[in-house]
């Protein structure tokens, strides 16, 4: 294999685009030629990006905790009767908005609970309070699965939807509720979310109304190396026909409080060296992709720092604020201060930049 994986490495560094079974291929892999597949994404992260790590200075909003859907994944939401359920008001929202622009925030991030009584005005009012406290400040919000449920509670279109949701000062969107984009996956951790085809297709949507989104992936619980390739596979397929996706967003499963783990139906979440690869087969893999983004909150600041010797770019944000993977079991999730992630961009020998949400530098 030493001999077919050098052969493959250098064919992908001059331009050959690696197939599906050539990524499933390294995902398998399970000794030191993990670093060269790590070296090899580091090399093409160089010649796709250079040497400036990126990093954006952002808060999460997040609205509600109370949520009808049951994701196997989730420690955060809460059912109604439940203790610790909280629902921010415009008042709440307002004094949180107001305290991310006196931070100097360029982007605030909300994604919340599904709400029983939300509907897709309740997102709109929710964007336009935001911006009423906190003007000039890039709203980066929503998902797949929000739209959907806004369309389906207010009998409209998804587009009717994303319109309106534009309308109320939506810059972007997120490109989460994408788990696994495989549904024998999504049946057992996610069964009342949308289906694989809908969520390709409003992301489509979006980007077809100038709405950029992230891409993301959530893999470490009862998915296969099969099933990772088969997402990638679809997000590279997107982004060649529409280049909405700003950056790709691995996120590495957090087990301890979630559903799915304590019923024994997921696995205590993916290990180093599956974290290493999938930010390093990402960067091979995705090559019309720019941005790939370490997710220090997922993985914690060391491993964070080695992704950023294995393909990746980007640090993500200062959070100030984080609730959902707090919630599943995560530790130091609220904030990093941008002068640590100089400090981990230094120590690999690269400069760290701020950035905007939609990756103009600062």
């Amino acid at each position: 294999m030493e001999n077919s994986l050098r052969t493959l490495l250098d064919d992908i560094k001059t331009g050959h685009r690696m197939s599906e079974d050539e990524a499933l291929e390294l995902f398998q892999i399970r000794d030191r030629q993990v670093w060269q597949i790590a070296a090899a994404a580091d090399e093409m992260r160089e010649q796709r990006v250079g040497n400036v790590v990126t990093y954006v200075r952002n808060q999460n909003i997040n609205v509600t905790n109370l949520c009808v859907n049951a994701c196997g994944f989730c420690g955060f939401s809460k059912k109604p009767g439940d203790d610790g359920i909280y629902f921010h008001d415009k008042s709440e929202i307002q004094k949180k908005a107001t305290l991310a622009k006196m931070r100097e925030v360029s982007e605030i991030c909300t994604v919340s609970g599904l709400h029983p009584d939300f509907d897709a005005r309740s997102y709109c009012d929710v964007y336009r309070w935001i911006h009423e406290a906190a003007p000039g400040v890039h709203l980066h919000a929503s998902n797949p699965m929000e739209v959907a449920y806004a369309a389906k509670k207010s009998h409209l279109s998804t587009h009717e939807v994303l319109t309106a949701m534009k309308e109320a000062g939506l810059g972007s969107m997120c490109g989460t509720a994408a788990e696994i984009l495989v549904d024998a996956i999504r049946k057992k951790i996610c069964a009342q979310k949308i289906s694989t085809d809908e969520w390709v297709r409003i992301i489509r949507e979006a980007h077809a109304m100038d709405i950029p989104t992230t891409a993301t992936i959530m893999y470490g619980h009862c998915e296969s190396e099969e099933d990772r390739v088969h997402h990638l596979s679809i997000l590279r397929e997107i982004q060649d026909e529409t280049h909405g996706f700003t950056e790709f967003v691995p996120l590495s499963f957090i087990h301890m409080n979630t559903p799915l783990y304590r019923a024994g139906t997921a696995r205590a979440g993916a290990t180093g060296r599956e974290d290493l690869l999938m930010v390093a087969i990402a960067r091979l893999f995705l090559d019309n992709f720019r941005n790939i983004q370490v997710s220090w909150v997922k993985e914690g600041i060391k491993m964070a720092q080695l992704g950023l010797v294995a393909g990746a770019n980007d640090l993500g944000g200062t959070m100030f604020e984080e609730s959902i993977s707090k919630g599943a079991g995560a530790v130091n999730t609220d904030y990093l201060d941008p002068a640590e992630m100089q400090r981990v961009a230094e120590d690999v020998g690269r400069t760290l930049r701020r950035r905007t949400t939609l990756y103009e530098l600062v």
